[in-house]
């Protein structure tokens, strides 16, 4: 891409109109978020950011305020981004835009929901803009038959972005070698004659660190989902498990280790005990 990337805040309904038309190209969906809320959103502490490319809308993100009973916070609900333009970076851009335009409005916290399984979602979200998750919602919207979500249980992690905080982007992924992270890996897995990670039952055994817990993920999910649904859901329900289990004892996911080696085909959450808790509870 020869030219930069322009990313402002929607206001006009021609504008959010162009946004639920791209939520439908994107999704395969004839069924969008309908312009007369989007807008009413924004007049109300809620924001729609656009990414253009040459005067054309790309992407967006859409958020809209939450109330938890006791604070006030920014729930960021969809982020999504033609295909021709993914794995550009454009996701990061709209994330850092909705910090600097959430901090105007006076928030200190965004969260939104994502699939645990997507490594993309899991190193920009965790990796790179600090996140931290200790709550995981099995199902969160129940059956889905879009384009990215048909054929599985549409578990989630939910994530809190504490944007005051100053937090550096992954304080624990670059600490730990590929070697320790592999030796401590809470579940294992063999290759098929595909080429793909089969996910084994889960073991305790053999663990080498008692402080950090290490939670592998395919690296190419959707592959496996459009290959080989009985496996992506073996995946779906043994990673459920161990977060669910250690997310009940206190642990919360705090880092994501990005594995460069070809030959192994998972990425890793980095897991720590809880410091920041939330009740909160959306971005797929």
């Amino acid at each position: 891409m020869t030219k930069e990337i322009e990313i402002r805040s929607l206001y006009t309904i021609e504008e959010l109109e162009d946004v639920r038309r791209l939520e439908s190209k994107i999704w395969g969906e004839s069924d969008s978020i309908p312009t007369h809320q989007t807008i009413t959103a924004v007049k109300n502490g809620g924001l729609v950011l656009g990414a253009f490319y040459e005067g054309q809308l790309i992407a967006f993100q859409y958020s809209f305020p939450g109330f938890n009973g006791q604070s006030v916070y920014l729930c960021s609900h969809i982020l999504g981004t033609d295909e021709q333009y993914r794995n550009k970076g454009i996701g990061e851009k709209l994330k850092q835009a909705q910090r600097d335009e959430a901090l105007k409005l006076g928030y200190s916290l965004i969260t939104w929901t994502y699939d645990p399984l997507e490594s993309i979602n899991g190193y920009l979200n965790i990796g790179k803009l600090g996140g931290v998750v200790s709550t995981y919602l099995p199902n969160c919207y129940g059956e889905m038959e879009d384009l990215l979500n048909s054929g599985l249980p549409t578990d989630r992690f939910l994530v809190e972005w504490h944007i005051r905080h100053g937090q550096p982007s992954d304080p624990f992924g670059n600490k730990y070698d590929e070697d320790f992270c592999l030796a401590n890996s809470l579940l294992q897995w063999s290759i098929n004659d595909k080429g793909l990670p089969v996910v084994l039952p889960l073991t305790y055994e053999g663990l080498q660190n008692d402080n950090r817990i290490f939670v592998p993920i395919p690296k190419n999910f959707r592959t496996i989902r459009e290959t080989n649904l009985e496996l992506a859901t073996d995946w779906r329900m043994q990673t459920r498990q161990v977060f669910t289990e250690k997310f009940a004892e206190g642990w919360q996911v705090g880092g994501f280790k990005k594995i460069s080696t070809p030959e192994v085909p998972v990425n890793f959450y980095i897991l720590t005990r809880c410091a920041l808790k939330g009740d909160f509870c959306n971005e797929d």
